[in-house]
């Protein structure tokens, strides 16, 4: 599938030039609800050489979207308000590049994910903004939460899901977050060689159970003992991840602590995670009010 007609948004006009910092908050204020008229939208975010933004988001199910309406992309999963596109509305972007896809992992970076070219090969010398959301299907996250679900309708007490996944003193988990780690590093390098000019912002994952660690077997399923484990397995995830993008070259979004207080148990309205497939997105992913944070969060990132 090539990718200039894959969700690939036309140049935007050229503005008066301006500070990239006003104009991340001129668009954090947009996707906030702020009124503004078509002659007050925010000018493109531009580089140091004065050159508008042209974005390139790559990632998995967490970035693309998956059930929330409009679909742009039904085998990926995409949605038209997903947060890179409300980032590449929000900043005018001059050219926007979807090729996020659900079921992706770090391999599809470079290698194809069925009928979808790798997701590196959208990337261009003049790409001046990057976000990667990326990790969880390495962990095979779908996966645990399956197996988690099954355990927990068998011993709803205590937390056989954690047991499972650490018999004999292993850390099954937390191996394959370690293992996730130098995949990621040298995606993040090949970005690098292939996008000398782009900022990368690594992207995080939002919380899908509460993080206080209670649970809520009405509406998710695990054992009592699971939701604190598999709390503390994502906050791994997105820990490795922070690292990666550390060092000063590379900038991590933490989409984790805004999403606190809005986790797969809250209720409808509260929610930004689905605790199930409704009309609103796919099953244990984030709805429209999810990525919405997500993309202020990336947005108050670039300020910084």
């Amino acid at each position: 599938m090539p990718f200039p007609s894959r969700r690939s948004a036309p140049a935007a006009s050229r503005h008066r030039p301006t500070t990239a910092a006003l104009a991340v908050a001129s668009a954090t204020a947009l996707l906030a609800g702020t009124a503004a008229t078509a002659s007050a939208a925010p000018p493109p975010v531009r580089t140091d050489t004065g050159d508008p933004v042209r974005y390139v988001a790559l990632g998995d199910s967490f970035s693309s979207g998956p059930g929330i309406p409009d679909q742009t992309d039904e085998v990926c999963g995409c949605s038209s308000r997903n947060y890179p596109a409300l980032m590449a509305a929000a900043l005018g972007a001059a050219s926007f590049t979807d090729v996020t896809c659900a079921g992706a992992d770090t391999r599809h970076m470079t290698t194809p994910q069925g009928a979808a070219r790798p997701q590196l090969d959208a990337l261009r010398p003049d790409t001046t903004l990057v976000t990667l959301g990326i990790g969880g299907n390495d962990l095979d996250l779908a996966g645990v939460l399956t197996r988690c679900v099954l355990l927990g309708k068998l011993a709803p007490l205590g937390a056989p899901c954690k047991r499972s996944y650490t018999l004999l003193g292993t850390d099954e988990i937390g191996s394959r977050i370690d293992a996730t780690g130098p995949k990621v590093a040298a995606i993040l390098d090949e970005i690098h060689g292939r996008s000398p000019q782009a900022r990368i912002l690594v992207v995080g994952y939002p919380a899908i159970v509460p993080d206080d660690g209670t649970s809520c077997r009405a509406t998710v399923p695990l054992a009592e003992g699971d939701f604190a484990w598999f709390r503390d397995k994502q906050k791994q995830l997105n820990s490795m991840l922070a690292r990666r993008a550390g060092g000063g070259r590379d900038t991590y979004v933490d989409a984790y602590a805004p999403s606190i207080g809005h986790d797969a148990c809250k209720p409808q309205g509260v929610r930004w995670i689905e605790p199930e497939q409704t009309a609103e997105a796919a099953g244990f992913h984030p709805n429209a009010a999810g990525h919405r944070s997500t993309a202020d969060a990336a947005l108050a990132t670039l300020t910084r």
